[in-house]
Order: structure tokens, then sequence, then C-alpha cells
């Protein structure tokens, strides 16, 4: 068992979190991965309502004693979202820890602190995290540009930005951005970071709700089969690449791209319409170079047991050999 201030501050036995993940992070993958031994973050904006969130907290309760969380991404959105409501759900729920994303949290940072709920921020930049530090937030989960989604615009990748990050802040450290085994864990810890984050690669389990085509498709693609689109927006996303990214990146190469000549291939809706119908030329989907170290679709359990195995073997093995 390898403990961190990770295991220690959620209370878990694995030092290993599913982040948020849009449409997909609801109460049967964050349970699974809390009875696997991890920690997992439903995504609060998957759900329309702060109430609809109320009845999925509690349906990932009746699934699981283990800890979870609930992810809260402050981006921009077409409709309009009353995060103070669904804090409070949070709250009167018994929700411990929050998973932050997008913008600063700091407006909401009193509302959370006051039930005292953890904080996680996830961030892209070493400055970013040393702000989150500052505002009060717990724990810095650090994005490296190998990731899924929103990756920022500085193009640092996981094997520089963990170091400078914990040399840079105190609080604990989620290395996110490339992850996907035993060996990424144990390059994590040893760069740094307290635990580490897996997005896509959650999206390949059993108990993942999405179309098994989407699961596949992340079998059959490999690292080189992500693309960046929304960079002339300063809103970068990488993503699977498909026609419909291909399209997307042709309206930008144009120049002058507004949000609006996109909207109709990136929209939220569109993507939850592929991850239901499998339909993988239909959307977009967030999906990050760790593709390349997907090759099969187990548990939560199958594949927490194997990473740690893995772990194990290269920390008492490789390390133990290198030493003498």
């Amino acid at each position: 068992m390898l403990k961190t201030r990770i295991t220690e501050l959620f209370g878990i036995e694995r030092p290993i979190v599913q982040g948020g993940l849009m449409w997909i992070a609801r109460s049967e993958l964050a349970a699974a991965v809390g009875n696997a031994g991890g920690i997992g973050f439903m995504t609060a904006l998957s759900f329309a309502a702060a109430e609809t969130l109320r009845a999925e907290i509690r349906k990932c309760r009746e699934m699981t004693d283990k800890p979870f969380g609930v992810n809260l991404t402050f981006l921009p959105s077409l409709r309009t979202i009353d995060y103070p409501a669904y804090i409070d759900v949070c709250i009167e729920e018994g929700i411990k820890f929050i998973e932050t994303a997008g913008r600063n949290p700091e407006p909401y940072m009193e509302q959370l602190k006051s039930a005292d709920i953890k904080v996680v921020h996830k961030c892209t930049s070493v400055r970013h995290a040393v702000k989150a530090e500052k505002i009060g937030c717990d724990v810095v989960s650090i994005d490296g540009f190998e990731a899924a989604g929103h990756p920022g615009e500085d193009d640092v990748t996981s094997l520089i930005l963990i170091p400078l990050t914990r040399d840079a802040i105190n609080i604990p450290i989620i290395a996110s951005g490339g992850f996907a085994d035993g060996r990424g864990l144990v390059g994590a810890l040893g760069l740094g970071a307290d635990g580490m984050n897996m997005g896509t690669r959650f999206v390949a389990t059993k108990e993942a709700p999405v179309h098994e085509n989407v699961k596949q498709a992340l079998i059959n693609h490999g690292e080189r089969d992500t693309r960046l689109i929304m960079r002339t927006l300063r809103n970068t996303e990488r993503v699977m690449h498909n026609t419909a990214v291909d399209k997307v990146l042709e309206i930008e190469s144009k120049g002058d791209t507004k949000i609006e000549d996109i909207a109709p291939h990136v929209s939220g809706l569109v993507g939850k319409d592929m991850l239901d119908d499998g339909d993988m030329e239909k959307g977009v989907l967030a999906a990050g170079q760790s593709m390349g170290l997907i090759r099969d679709i187990p548990t939560c359990k199958e594949l927490l047991d194997r990473i740690m195995a893995q772990a194990e073997e290269i920390i008492k093995d490789k390390f133990a050999q290198a030493i003498t």
C-alpha cells in the first residue's frame, strides 16, 4: 500500500483520482473508483439543475460507502449556471471534497470553506497553482500538456510541470496528463506529486456509462491521434481526431474565428449524443495522449489492482536494484 498526503487527505487506499469527465463522471463511475480504493469526482454540470445533482449524489451513496467528490467547472456556457445552488446541494448532502476547474474559484471559496469542504483546483501552470494555494485551496491537480480537455496555453508537459509546481507550492499535488498505468504512478510520485489523476483511461472501463464504440475508439487510437482545437480562441482543447475535428480546424484556419462559428461541432450536447449512440464522427471527444497506453476495457477494480501491482513491482525491484 502506498500512503501519501492524498490517501491521507481523502481517506482512500490508493493515490489514484478519477477527475471530472463531462457527461461521463456519474454515480456508476465514481462509486466504482471508490470501491476500487481510489476516489472519483462526479461532474456537477452533467446535471441540468442542482436538484438533479442531489439525486445523483444519493444514488452514488447507495452504490458505495467510500469517499467521493464533485467537480465544478467554471467555464463559459451557453446556459446560465447557478453555481451557489450546486454548492449548496453539495453542502447539504455532506460532500467533503470538491474539484474546481476553469476559472479562479476564489468567488466561491468562502461558501466552500465555511462548510469545511476540501478544495482541489485543477491548474495548467505553476503561476495558477501558486494562486490556488494563496486563496486557500487544499490540493492542486496540475494538468500537463498531454492531458485531455483544456491543457492551457503554455504547452508544458507533465515531466516539467509537476516538479516545477512541487518547487513552488507546499500543498499536495495530483499529477494529471498522460497517466494510465503503474509506471505513470511511480513517475508522478518521483516528480513530486502525491497522487495521479486519470481521465481518458477511466473512460475505457466497464463502469464508464458510454457507448462501447467510444471505449473501442480509445483502444484503436494511439498517442498521435489527438488534435488541438480552439487554439485561435485561446481556449485550447485536446480531442480525439475525427471528421468533426477536421471541420473545426478548417474553420479556425480561415482566421477571425468566433465561438459561434464552431459551436455546432463542439457543442456539449452534440458530444453527449456521441457518447450515447456511439457515432464517433458526430462531435468532439476530449481525449489525452494516454490513449496510446490503453489496450483493454477492465473494471475499475481490475485497473487499479493492476496499476498498484505494477507500481509496487517497480518500486521494490527496479529501484532497489538501482540503489544497490
